[in-house]
């Protein structure tokens, strides 16, 4: 029962950090390093209290968050995401099964398209010029948020 309550215990941590990300990133458009380290550093307690095996459940979720860093990276050369975001966007890849950060992914997109949409009609409604600039980190925690909630409010799964 204690490993439950300390699984309990980090993923209410990982909420609480997620929400500060989304508020600073929202605020400063600047997630920093220090947060997305400590995201991805309390994966580790989180894969022992809650049964993580090693291998090839760890390795598994490795790979993925690399895959993962490397592949927003890619987006950020492009100029379509933030440095803070491509490493909270890894780091949480760390936390999610490759099913469950897929889910993420969508969602994620679908939090981004919806926050791009919206602050692009804001952006033009005060006649703005140029791009608006995007705190993808809101889209990111919001995604994320509701994977974790998922299991909480879902009792048919």
């Amino acid at each position: 029962m204690m490993n439950a309550a300390f699984t309990h215990l980090l993923v209410a941590l990982l909420a609480t950090l997620l929400v500060v990300a989304a508020v600073i990133d929202w605020r400063t458009f600047i997630i920093s390093n220090r947060l997305n380290l400590a995201i991805a550093a309390l994966a580790v307690p989180f894969w022992v209290v809650s049964g993580t095996g090693l291998w090839p459940d760890v390795a598994v979720q490795v790979a993925l968050a690399a895959g993962a860093f490397l592949l927003f990276a890619l987006l950020f050369q492009l100029g379509m995401m933030g440095g803070g975001d491509v490493k909270l966007a890894a780091a949480l890849a760390l936390w999610f099964p490759p099913a469950a950060y897929l889910k993420f992914l969508v969602l994620m997109s679908m939090a981004g398209g919806l926050l791009t949409a919206g602050l692009l009609i804001a952006h033009r409604a005060r006649a703005k010029t140029g791009r608006p600039k995007i705190p993808y980190g809101v889209a990111i925690a919001a995604g994320a948020l509701v994977i974790l909630a998922e299991p909480y409010l879902n009792h048919f799964g």
